[in-house]
Formats: structure tokens, C-alpha cells, sequence
């Protein structure tokens, strides 16, 4: 771990020597370690140690941005160096909103000892369980545990300085039988809070279940979909919540006005970087306090997410969601993007997944989508597939395993066909994030293809 004083030490070498107008210093470091395993047997444990340091420098109105990982006195002046002479290539940004203040920033606990902590024998221990568990069922095991340290860091020339440590660890799984699959997945800042031989049983059951599955014709049918299958709509719903995406006319809150209802009273959507049931970061990427943003509030249309910049060419208020001008982690999370929810749940409901089958006179019931894809961002319209079991519902009973289905849907439509929410929320990392959800009954989902397993 990097500690505090050490990036304090690294930013304010990179200030004192910035010619700039203005200078912008994100760190981000990373231990990651990554236990795979496959065919029920650990084959792999691996582990990661890196930094990050962004440099974003402005003259005037232009800005240059540049990553390095070389840390010496010498290695940040170049850094320096060279994001002043990327700014000078630059034309200028007649929306550039320069730097802000510093702003009081509370800190939110995401730290956990015992996960900073975990050793490979420790995560051994536990895959061993799935992977013995799967042997004696005489199915196929695979995945990866995962516990890892991230530091956060964003400081600037008119004196902002905000760090923050978190801890991750998450573990996805997949067990196979000939003609079958089934998935778990779970995701926490602390570790003890990812039961990783309960993930295992659910997905050796899932597989066991789902064996020599039945062809079905597309069309429309009701769904029971597990949190995993909710996590994506979720992701996508917030992913095109951004104030750069509705200004732009590539969102689905495009056009439509707060208060316009687009999903059942059931539905209530939001993003919070503060949540301690999450993977909390209280700032975003300019150092601004994050706020809670309530993107659908009971069905009815809340707000897109803002950074700076945004929020003045739009005219809105800022919500603390830019993104970094680059981020060694994460190709796609940065700053071109515009702002962007990092944080994203679904509010639970009512009822259990029981309720839920039990009312399904005749429906299917989706653990999880996969290689799901924009169709129409306009009205959210997804296609992807149905993987890792899919089962028909009979009689308010999970009768038979079935096919995997490709589908076209509008999820802003299916989350106006919203009829049972789940009561329980559970967490899933699928990047960069940890996406949480419950399990959700929809009237009406549309499929529109079939595959062959």
C-alpha cells in the first residue's frame, strides 16, 4: 500500500514544478490479487502492484493530459514537460471550466483489514470448497477470486488535495455440465461479506438443474429475473444517464421531463458514491464531493449525472461524477466520455424470488444476460442472451430447463413492465464498479431468436 504521505510527496513535487496555468494530479495505485481456477483445480494465483500518476495540465483554455508510472523527481518533471507541450498543441476549449476550489469532502469507510490482508492460501481455502463440492457432484468448476487494494488521489493547483484507500473482493464462478451451466457471482469491500461456498452451491445447483435444456420459440413471455440479469439492466440504465449523453440526444431521458413516468412505481433507480453498502468513492475524479443522484425515483423520470463541465454547458448544477482525464486501469473510463454513474442500484422491494415464480402462471425464469449490446440508445433498446440457466415456469412452478434465448428489448420498457420486486439486493462487479440489484417480475420481454445449447 502506498500510504498517503508518499502521494502527497509525489503531487506536490509535480505543482512546484507545473509552468501551467492551472495543474491537475490524479494517482491511482492498485494490489490486485487473483486466485483462477478451472476443471476443479486452482491453476493460477497471480498478483499485480501498480501506479498511476495523471497529469493534466492548461494554458489558457487548452489542456494536455499524460500518464506515467515512473515516480522519480525526473520521471514527473517529464510528466509535467510533456502535458504543458500536448496543451499548447491543443485548440482551445471554449467550455473549459478551469479547475475547482477545494470543497469539504467527508470521508466514507470502504477500507477493510482483514480483505488488505488475504493471502493466497487464504483464498485457496475457500475455492477449494467449490472445486471439491463440484467434483463430488460431478460437474465442471471454474473462475476467479479476486481481493485487491485501490487508492484513489485527486489534488490541484488551487489547493485541492482528497485521497482515498478502498479494499474489493469479488468472485465469479461458472460450473459446467455436458449439456449445462450455472453462475454466481458476488462482490463487497469486505471480504467475509462474499460467502464464496455459498456462491459455489448456488451455481453447482444451477447447473445440475439446468441439464439437456428445451428448445422454446421466441416471443413475448413474462420474466423472473435473478439480481445478476437486473445488475445489467441497471448498468445500462445508468450508464446512459450521463448529462453529456442527454445533451446530446443519445440517452433515454432524453426529451423527457423530470416527473414523466417511464417504469412501474416499483422501480426506483439511483446513483450514491457515498453508500457504505456499496463500493464507496465520496469524490469524483476533479475532487468534488459526490452526490446522490435518484436517476428513476418510483417509476418517474429523476436526473442525469453531471460533471463541471457539463453541468455549465447545460446549465445544471454539478453532481460530483466527472470521470479522469485518463486512468491507467480502465481504457474506457475517462473523462471523453462525460460524466458517468460509477455507483448504480436498484432499490429492493416487497417479495421474494418464491412470490415471484409462484405468481408465473407461464414464463421464464433468467439467471443472468450476457454479450449484451445497444441497439437504440434513444428508447434503451439491448439485444444480448439469456446464459448460464434458463428455466420455464409452469403453473407457478420451475419446471424444466430450457434453451438460451437471444432477446431485443427495451429496458426502459421492461422496467415499465415492472409488476414484483425482490426484497433483497445483492452486489456484482462487472468492471469498474459494483453494480447492486434485487430480483425483478416483468410482465412482458421480448425474445427474438433461439440458440443451440
Amino acid at each position: 500500500m502506498i500510504g498517503e504521505p508518499a502521494i502527497r510527496k509525489w503531487v506536490d513535487k509535480v505543482l512546484s514544478v507545473s509552468p501551467a496555468d492551472e495543474t491537475e494530479v490524479l494517482v491511482f495505485g492498485l494490489e490486485e490479487r487473483l486466485t483462477r481456477f478451472a476443471n476443479n483445480t486452482i491453476h493460477q494465483n497471480v498478483a499485480e502492484t501498480d501506479v498511476g500518476l495523471v497529469v493534466r495540465a492548461a494554458v489558457g483554455r487548452r489542456t494536455g493530459v499524460t500518464v506515467t508510472n515512473d515516480l522519480s523527481d525526473a520521471g514527473l518533471e517529464r510528466a509535467v514537460e510533456t502535458a504543458v507541450h500536448f496543451a499548447r498543441l491543443q485548440p482551445e476549449d471554449p467550455h473549459y471550466p478551469g479547475l475547482p476550489d477545494p470543497v469539504s469532502v467527508e470521508p466514507v469507510p470502504a477500507f477493510d483489514e482483514q480483505t488488505a490482508a488475504y493471502t493466497p492460501e487464504d483464498r485457496a481455502r475457500e475455492v477449494a470448497v467449490i472445486c471439491r463440492r463440484a467434483e463430488e457432484a460431478g460437474v465442471n468448476a471454474s473462475g476467479a477470486f479476486r481481493t485487491a487494494i485501490y487508492e484513489f488521489a485527486v489534488a490541484n493547483s488551487h489547493g485541492v488535495f482528497v485521497y482515498h484507500p478502498a479494499t474489493i473482493a469479488d468472485l465469479t464462478t461458472v460450473v459446467m455440465t455436458d449439456t449445462s451451466a450455472g453462475y454466481a457471482a458476488g462482490a463487497s469491500w469486505r471480504v467475509g461479506e462474499v460467502d464464496v461456498p455459498a456462491l459455489g452451491d448456488e451455481a453447482i445447483r444451477k447447473a445440475l438443474r439446468g441439464r439437456n435444456p428445451r428448445p422454446l420459440e421466441p416471443g413475448v413471455y413474462p420474466v423472473v429475473l435473478e439480481p445478476y440479469a437486473v445488475g445489467d439492466i441497471v448498468s445500462f440504465i445508468t450508464g446512459m444517464a450521463g448529462g453529456m449523453a442527454v445533451a446530446e440526444g443519445r440517452s433515454w431521458m432524453t426529451g423527457r421531463e423530470e416527473g414523466e413516468m417511464v417504469a412501474s412505481p416499483l422501480v426506483s433507480i439511483w446513483d450514491d458514491g457515498r453508500d457504505p453498502e456499496g463500493w464507496p468513492l465520496p469524490f469524483d475524479f476533479e475532487g468534488m464531493p459526490r452526490q446522490r443522484v435518484d436517476i428513476i425515483r418510483e417509476g418517474a423520470v429523476g436526473g442525469p449525472v453531471y460533471d463541471r463541465r457539463w453541468a455549465a454547458i447545460t446549465g445544471k448544477k454539478p453532481t460530483g461524477h466527472a470521470l479522469p482525464a485518463a486512468n491507467p486501469f480502465s481504457q474506457w473510463l475517462t473523462a471523453s466520455a462525460g460524466p458517468a454513474s460509477l455507483h448504480p442500484v436498484m432499490g429492493p422491494g416487497p417479495h421474494t424470488l418464491e412470490e415471484m415464480v409462484a405468481s408465473t402462471d407461464y414464463g421464464l425464469y433468467v439467471t443472468r444476460f450476457h454479450y449484451t449490446r445497444v441497439v437504440h440508445p434513444r428508447q434503451a433498446v439491448i439485444t444480448g442472451m439469456t446464459r448460464d440457466g434458463t428455466f420455464l415456469i409452469e403453473r407457478g412452478e420451475i419446471t424444466v430447463p430450457v434453451k438460451n434465448l437471444r432477446f431485443t428489448q427495451s429496458y426502459v420498457e421492461a422496467l415499465a413492465n415492472g409488476e414484483m420486486v425482490g426484497r433483497e439486493v445483492h452486489g456484482e462487479r462487472p468492471d469498474f464498479d459494483v453494480v447492486r440489484a434485487p430480483a425483478l417480475k416483468i410482465s412482458a420481454f421480448h425474445f427474438t431468436g433461439v440458440t443451440e445449447f
